[in-house]
């Protein structure tokens, strides 16, 4: 298996040296960057890409590592018990499989995300290690050891909320998306809107750059918020005018929810705005 990029996921040329160095090593490929750089759309395009099924499983504050091998529901079981139920006297009918034990008994190598791990517990990254370095768990309730027929190909994503620990860290491959360069941003907007005009494509990105260059901005605007923007000015058929300003001043350009998510954010543009407008 060899990822070489896809139509609908601008990877640049170390992305790729990643994912193909995490196939070879044989080790999870964990992938850190601003939130909205694509780390999820990545597992997603190299599973379509190799053609191999992608199992994901979202981490939340409150997953614990055992939801990912298995859960025994203990509650069906005791009302099945009282209702006589012959489904009783085997016990694997309790036991609901996780992501790791459906990938890791795939009949075919699988693709596997564990989006999000720093949302976690600081203990949930350590409660995989043997799981995901030895490709194995034990199954206590049915007395049998759950072991991969075939390693799948594993994604983790971060968006660096929480340190993770050394020992998980040193069995992944670690890359880290850069923000896009203005070269390659154009690429990914090309992808997702090819009929685009270049002259409102020009101003736009002008002014997306210029918004996320503002010093003190709480949270810069990403790639998945510039690809909103666009969206919008191309449903409201916004003219090239309302993003150039004559004079070169800084201007607010429309609908700049789309890319500014909090009000301090708002303000301090705003702010600016004024100041310039002031130094006519």
């Amino acid at each position: 298996m060899k990822f070489q990029g896809s139509e609908n996921y601008v990877a640049t040329q170390d992305l790729m040296l990643a994912v193909n160095a995490a196939i070879t090593l044989k080790r999870p490929l964990l992938v850190k960057g601003e939130p909205g750089t694509g780390k999820t759309m990545l597992a997603e395009e190299v599973a379509t890409a190799l053609k191999l099924p992608l199992l994901q499983w979202h981490i939340k504050s409150t997953t614990k590592a055992q939801q990912g091998l298995y859960e025994y529901d203990a509650v069906s079981r005791l009302r099945d018990s009282q209702l006589g139920d012959e489904r009783v006297k085997d016990i694997h009918n309790y036991i609901v499989k996780g992501v790791l034990w459906q990938a890791f008994t795939a009949d075919a190598p699988v693709a596997l995300l564990i989006d999000e791990i720093d949302k976690a517990d600081i203990e949930f990254p350590n409660d995989l290690l043997r799981e995901l370095d030895r490709m194995e768990f034990y199954c206590y309730e049915t007395h049998e050891m759950i072991r991969a027929k075939h390693r799948p190909l594993v994604f983790i994503t971060s968006n660096n909320e929480k340190e993770l620990p050394d020992a998980f860290l040193r069995r992944c491959f670690f890359h880290y998306i850069k923000f896009p360069e203005a070269e390659t941003m154009q690429r990914i907007v090309d992808v997702h809107f090819p009929k685009l005009k270049k002259e409102l494509l020009a101003a736009a990105m002008k002014t997306f750059y210029d918004v996320r260059n503002l010093p003190g901005l709480k949270k810069k605007p990403s790639t998945s918020e510039l690809l909103d923007w666009l969206k919008l000015l191309m449903a409201e058929d916004i003219p090239l005018e309302a993003l150039q300003s004559a004079d070169s001043k800084v201007s607010v350009p429309p609908l700049v929810g789309a890319l500014l998510k909090n009000e301090q954010d708002t303000t301090l543009f705003e702010k600016l705005v004024f100041m310039n407008q002031r130094n006519r």
